[in-house]
């Protein structure tokens, strides 16, 4: 079932899927993604690297 609206990811529970762990390039901050187009949540920055 698809739908649009609503808060995004209230149901996720990450720990189940796939992560890989990131950190920003240009803030520092550490953190899990996933996806093909991973951005830092902290600055917006794409500059990342697999940790």
């Amino acid at each position: 079932m698809c739908s649009t609206g609503g808060p995004m990811g209230e149901n996720i529970d990450l720990k189940k899927l796939k992560t890989k762990k990131y950190r920003c390039l240009d803030c520092g901050n550490e953190f899990k993604g996933i996806g093909k187009k991973v951005i830092c949540p902290s600055c917006q920055s794409n500059n990342l690297e697999e940790i």
